[in-house]
């Protein structure tokens, strides 16, 4: 009777470990999986931290706001915070926001929120909130990167009150940037010739966001952005911008990838960044 009691114990246990599903996987630049901790404990060693996401995979903004939170439980008032989410020109609601001058309504009616702000990235703004910490808004309006995508960078226009909204201009464009090429091509049947506006107007979104996160850096201090995977994947997009501008900046950037196997092993064909999430591609999603 014992031993049957004893070989239903182990049945049981062995059903229930052929249950557990992994919500994530974290890889590092060599493919070697890692632990949320390890990954927290590097990213302070950083000066700049760019957490690529899947805008509508609720266990990615999940990690984006538990890595915050230890992060800040590490460096403290060290951690600055940006996010290509909220754009240049709604800086000072967002700023008004953070101080309590504000509440969501009005927040809602002074900046142009994205339609998951309030699952996905409100509570990252709220975590700013309650810590004093700053919000950097470092994109381009989207007005501009859509008038970019129509008719290209050279007919972009700007009277003086809108120049600090953009990144400086002229600013480069070119293929050489890892994803740019990528993007052409899958563009080109559909955009004929004028797939390099998509690129150039991909490209003032990356170039803005580096150079916001540069005129918000200190020395000494940590910023954690949060944008789109495209916009570093590869060590593209506002990482090759950055690094453009400053190649002595020590930068990680965090990737992501899908996958429909239960154990969520990094896809073949996955080129590594510095840390690489892989989370079920069945995940619930917030949109």
């Amino acid at each position: 009777m014992k031993k049957i009691f004893a070989l239903c114990l182990f049945l049981a246990a062995v059903s229930l470990h052929a249950q557990e599903l992994p919500a994530y996987r974290i890889y590092n630049s060599k493919g070697k999986a890692v632990d949320f901790g390890k990954m927290v404990r590097q990213l302070e060693k950083y000066d700049v931290v760019l957490f690529g996401e899947y805008h509508n995979s609720s266990i990615v903004h999940w990690l984006q706001l538990k890595a915050t939170e230890e992060l800040y439980n590490r460096a403290g008032d060290r951690l600055l915070l940006g996010a290509e989410m909220f754009e240049r020109d709604n800086q000072e609601a967002i700023n008004r926001y953070l101080k309590g001058e504000t509440d969501d309504k009005k927040l809602a009616e002074e900046a142009r929120l994205w339609p998951n702000y309030k699952t996905d990235y409100k509570p990252l703004l709220d975590f700013a909130k309650s810590k004093k910490l700053p919000m950097v808004a470092t994109n381009v309006p989207r007005r501009y990167a859509s008038a970019v995508a129509k008719k290209g960078i050279d007919s972009l226009y700007l009277e003086a009150s809108e120049k600090d909204w953009v990144v400086q201009l002229p600013f480069t464009v070119t293929l050489e940037t890892p994803g740019y090429e990528e993007m052409r091509k899958m563009m080109g049947d559909h955009a004929g010739g004028k797939a390099m506006n998509f690129v150039a107007a991909q490209a003032i979104k990356d170039a803005t966001m580096a150079e916001s996160i540069l005129k918000n850096l200190q020395p000494g201090r940590i910023l954690l952005h949060y944008h789109g995977d495209f916009h570093s994947k590869e060590y593209g997009g506002i990482y090759w911008y950055l690094k453009q501008a400053r190649p002595d900046l020590k930068i990680a950037v965090i990737s992501v990838a899908e996958s429909e196997e239960q154990k969520l092993p990094l896809p073949a064909d996955f080129v590594k960044t510095d840390f690489n999430l892989v989370v079920p591609k069945d995940i619930t999603k917030t949109y």
